[in-house]
């Protein structure tokens, strides 16, 4: 049986309707609006809960000690911080400061971490501080430009960039290039290992208080360490280089034994 309307009346109609005022269909059943219908994904929470998504932690300090385990070389050492994304100290510093002086030095000296002027420069212990630090090596017959072992020193920082406004690195970021410390150490091989300043040996004796720690020889990444204060404190504390000459007096009788 056909319709009594064909489509074009049907549209009329519908047309008229919608003139009218008419902004929806009505169905054959009514429909309580005040009811409560839980959404869909309410209901479906209920019925399966949903297991919360776990983000796996990435574990810095241990990235960065199997990439210092596998450089079997300074240069590959070098590579693998530059690699390094974890230190969010890298993407405010404008070089790495990865050493200075003989690779093959009996002496290693260890420093806190780059300032402005090593920064810019992608050397340690450069600017005012360098200089000082220069003579007082020149002083007991060392020098980082010594083209012979015996002569030579080898210089590196805890950390390869600086932080901003020179603060003091934070325990989690020293946490991260230990690792690339100890494997920098054993690369080099020195004799003697000398610790400038705080942050140098709360690295590599789990101390601080260079005041108190300086002069006394102790044991760090299995070998002979000095603590000296570092040359920044001799600038603001002329008197205290008397005391690090006696220090580098002592450097210079293991040297010589």
């Amino acid at each position: 049986m056909e319709s009594a309307l064909d489509w074009h009346s049907a549209y009329a109609l519908l047309d008229w309707q919608v003139e009218l005022g008419a902004d929806e269909a009505i169905g054959d059943t009514p429909v309580d609006r005040f009811a409560h219908v839980e959404p869909p994904s309410a209901a479906k929470r209920k019925a399966a809960p949903e297991q919360p998504v776990r983000r796996k932690e990435i574990d810095a300090v241990e990235v960065a000690r199997q990439a210092a385990q596998a450089a079997g070389s300074l240069d590959a050492l070098r590579e693998a911080l530059g690699a390094y994304e974890h230190c969010a100290l890298k993407r405010g510093a404008r070089n790495l400061v990865f050493s200075d002086g003989h690779p093959a030095a009996r002496v290693l000296i260890l420093g806190e971490a780059p300032d402005r002027d090593e920064d810019r420069e992608g050397r340690p212990f450069v600017g005012r501080a360098g200089r000082l630090l220069d003579r007082m090596l020149a002083a007991i017959d060392l020098d980082r430009t010594g083209e012979t072992p015996d002569r030579a020193v080898y210089i590196t920082n805890v950390l390869p960039w600086r932080p901003l406004q020179n603060r003091d690195p934070e325990p989690e970021e020293i946490a991260m290039m230990l690792p690339f410390v100890q494997k920098h150490i054993e690369l080099v091989d020195p004799a003697f290992v000398i610790l400038m300043g705080n942050i140098a040996c709360r690295a590599a004796l789990g101390k601080q208080g260079i005041l108190r720690l300086r002069g006394t020889w102790t044991e760090a990444f299995g070998r002979p360490t000095l603590p000296m204060t570092h040359p920044t404190y001799l600038l603001q504390q002329p008197r205290a280089k008397r005391e690090a000459w006696a220090d580098l007096l002592s450097l210079k009788v293991r040297l010589s034994s």
